[in-house]
């Protein structure tokens, strides 16, 4: 599959290249945490790639943040199909009381969610940290920052793997 995904980007042009690793960074549970790999696997300079990952990360937080309550709630609402809703409210809700309470709330909770989301693991990106913090009622500027100090960091993380992976692979190819 990576062959194929190489072979997909070889042919484009640069900003096409730089498009691609943006869009990927908006997608949820993938995020800049599979776009800085891909953009280091197709040959894209590190820092811009690293920077356009941001960037394109943050784009949905704060639509996440104003709306995605609102979509929830009003789903958990419906006469069918509720429980989809419903669940997701739930988990929201226990996890994000479960993060409040481990933090001791103030800024310990502002660390928490931003360490929860610079963790570069499945399910602890810019989107799930952002609702949980919409669920928690946070400070949507507390929230926002918390959340990119995270994106950051998750990012710095990701794009050493990537260059260490990738030199790695060079040397013994």
């Amino acid at each position: 599959m990576t062959d194929k995904l190489i072979a997909f980007f070889a042919g484009l042009a640069l900003w096409q290249k730089y498009l691609g690793v943006s869009l990927i960074s908006m997608v949820p549970l993938i995020e800049l945490r599979g776009a800085i790999p891909v953009g280091i696997g197709i040959g894209l300079p590190i820092l811009p790639t690293y920077i356009i990952c941001v960037l394109a990360n943050m784009v949905p937080v704060p639509i996440i943040f104003f709306f995605a309550r609102r979509v929830l709630e009003w789903g958990a609402k419906l006469p069918r199909g509720s429980g989809f809703f419903k669940f997701f409210l739930e988990k929201g809700h226990k996890g994000g009381e479960k993060l409040k309470a481990a933090a001791g709330g103030g800024k310990g909770l502002f660390v928490a969610l931003a360490l929860f989301v610079g963790i570069p693991l499945p399910g602890t990106g810019a989107w799930t940290g952002i609702l949980a913090a919409s669920l928690l009622d946070m400070d949507f500027k507390e929230s926002v920052i918390a959340c990119m100090l995270g994106v950051l960091l998750a990012g710095i993380i990701m794009g050493l793997v990537s260059a260490g992976l990738f030199g790695a692979l060079q040397a013994v190819l």
